[in-house]
């Protein structure tokens, strides 16, 4: 099992992250288990809008490379661009946890090495997955959410405006 972090705050955000789902759910060797809710969220990094964000369980029959590779393969095809560092995007699809497994390599780090500080990461995950155990610190997903600020993350509503 894997967890997925998705984000947008380009375009219409919550069409873009469900297509991102079903494209996700319609990868060979990837199968969507669980989703969380959609959260609407600040921004980190430059003046930019507002982002939803989400998180999902897969399981997957690849490696974590190869996971990656798909991962960045489905944001080119929703027009993904690559400005500036934590810039704005039509989605970013990123690693968070991939089983128990601690990887590092030049492209690729898991867990995803700044989840446990970013509460519209730990929120959505927290609802789907609480009981996980982040392999780094050891502490399970709803232990490490009461450590972030989660005043930034909004549960968002069907209907509402991102």
């Amino acid at each position: 099992m894997s967890a997925i972090a998705l984000g947008s705050n380009l375009g219409d955000s919550r069409a873009t992250l469900e297509s991102a789902l079903q494209t996700l759910d319609g990868t060979p060797n990837i199968t969507v288990i669980k989703r969380s809710s959609w959260y609407k969220t600040a921004p980190v990094g430059p003046s930019q809008p507002d982002y939803l964000n989400g998180c999902a369980l897969v399981k997957v029959q690849l490696n974590p490379q190869e996971l990656l590779t798909t991962l960045l393969d489905i944001e080119d095809k929703f027009n993904r661009v690559r400005q500036e560092r934590w810039g704005p995007r039509t989605l970013d699809l990123d690693v968070l946890l991939f089983s128990d497994l601690i990887l590092e390599t030049p492209n690729l780090q898991i867990p995803h090495p700044r989840m446990t500080q970013r509460a519209f990461v730990l929120v959505p995950l927290a609802e789907i997955a609480p009981d996980w155990i982040e392999p780094v610190s050891g502490k399970a997903i709803d232990r490490l959410v009461e450590t972030v600020d989660r005043s930034g993350v909004k549960k968002f509503e069907i209907g509402e405006k991102k």
